[in-house]
């Protein structure tokens, strides 16, 4: 499973790559990044970027069901991940200390937070899977290595 779903990713980073290159507007990667990894990955029940807007983390683009409007910082999985500016990885999201349910069908959950070249956060990549258990180290590698490059961040 391990070896499939690295090459899942090597395939999307490819694309992902292709698309966003020498492209500008955040909002537009943003876009073009959810449309491959949502499509691409098994498991993906919702995967959408957070953007940080005055202190708080606002819906930015997303596919799957509808999701929370606005986030807090230092709320829920997106909120600690990008208060700790550290990768969550969340195996039953029913677990997580004030996680904030936008569709109860979740079951786990992966928060990367995204920094642009000067190390600043510009957002979060949350994605959601109806199937505990569904993200791992080779996730948190792979899409932190994806988001660096797209954004310049870390």
């Amino acid at each position: 499973m391990s070896f499939e779903k690295e090459r899942d990713y090597q395939r999307c980073r490819a694309r992902i790559e292709a698309l966003c290159e020498g492209g500008d507007d955040q909002i537009a990667k943003m876009a073009s990044i959810v449309g491959v990894l949502h499509n691409e990955m098994n498991n993906f029940f919702w995967t959408g970027f957070y953007r940080v807007i005055e202190e708080r983390l606002v819906i930015g683009p997303y596919q799957g069901t509808v999701g929370c409007l606005s986030i807090e910082i230092g709320k829920g999985v997106c909120g600690t991940a990008a208060a700790m500016g550290e990768t969550q990885v969340v195996e039953d999201v029913h677990d997580f200390p004030g996680h904030i349910a936008c569709d109860e069908r979740s079951k786990s959950e992966i928060v990367v937070p995204v920094t642009d070249e000067s190390g600043a956060l510009i957002a979060v990549l949350d994605v959601d899977s109806m199937e505990k258990g569904a993200f791992d180290e080779i996730d948190r590698e792979c899409l932190e290595r994806i988001l660096a490059h797209v954004f310049g961040g870390r």
